[in-house]
């Protein structure tokens, strides 16, 4: 903390000073114009309470929030991914019809604003899947179950399975564009020469992809995923508008609740700001690792 303090120098100081007069003059008119009454001391209670009659302390309406918020990106991150990936090799393919198809996708998803893509993904795919495997009565059946612990702590409650898996789907279908876009870019950041080097020793294409490319791309667009990854936790707030109880959702309903507006949204903010900051810091970590290494 001290080394911290040392590197600061007195711009830093300014910047701070002018930071902390802005959200105090922001607070002082929201507490008198708005003639607002915070409550903080109950923000608490809604992260983690207590049950008086199981006597034991539970994940209440922000944590269950930040849980699901972190299960979905999770599972949305790992599908944008395989399917980002198959975009990626299909916008370099040597078929023309491919190429074309994988590149219409990525140039209307990048170029849609999201809330209509969720909605169209949700009404016209998610939703139709869920229905043709019959998800809901499934979910249900295990949600009757009492040994279903394991369900749980993987898919939250078993009841809201459905909705969680259009999130993801959702979720997913949307971010695979913009992974698409990143594995082309370091597919064909890979030179010329290894391509034909490997075509000179009889590789077929797919030997060529699977051998010798890819495993140089992927660890070109590593940093780029780890911060596409971090962009997908914050887009995940965008899936609240399909009811899906993530973070965002979990806010609406403690705001309708309680009235207790900028506490609710300004607690939503911090928790969005730790898990997308503590992740950046890691994987900037990891990659000053992973550059050593390779000296």
């Amino acid at each position: 903390m001290s080394r911290f303090f040392r590197k600061l120098k007195w711009p830093d100081y300014v910047i701070a000073l002018v930071l902390f007069g802005f959200f105090a003059y922001v607070w002082l008119t929201i507490e008198g114009t708005l003639n607002y009454k915070w409550r903080w001391n109950l923000i608490p209670g809604y992260i983690v309470g207590w049950h008086s009659g199981r006597e034991e302390y539970f994940a209440n309406l922000l944590l269950q929030g930040v849980i699901a918020t972190i299960r979905i990106s999770i599972y949305a991150s790992i599908l944008a991914l395989i399917l980002g990936t198959v975009l990626g090799v299909a916008r370099c393919s040597a078929n023309l019809t491919i190429r074309m198809l994988a590149r219409t996708y990525l140039e209307l998803l990048r170029n849609i604003p999201p809330v209509v893509v969720v909605f169209i993904f949700y009404f016209f795919l998610s939703q139709q899947f869920i229905d043709a495997l019959n998800l809901e009565r499934w979910a249900r059946g295990i949600a009757r179950q009492d040994d279903n612990g394991v369900w749980e702590f993987f898919f939250g409650e078993m009841r809201r399975f459905p909705s969680m898996i259009s999130g993801v789907i959702v979720l997913a279908l949307f971010e695979s564009a913009f992974v698409g876009e990143i594995v082309r870019a370091g597919i064909q950041s890979i030179p010329k020469g290894q391509w034909e080097a490997a075509r000179s020793i009889g590789m077929s294409r797919f030997q060529q992809m699977r051998y010798v490319v890819m495993p140089q791309a992927l660890k070109k667009v590593t940093p780029p995923l780890a911060n596409q990854f971090i962009s997908l936790i914050k887009d995940s707030s965008i899936i609240s508008l399909i009811s899906v109880q993530e973070l965002t959702y979990k806010t609406v309903e403690l705001v309708a609740s309680t009235r207790m507006i900028f506490e609710a949204w300004i607690t939503t903010a911090c928790f969005y700001f730790v898990i997308c900051f503590s992740l950046s810091r890691l994987f900037s970590r990891l990659e000053k690792r992973a550059g050593k290494n390779e000296r």
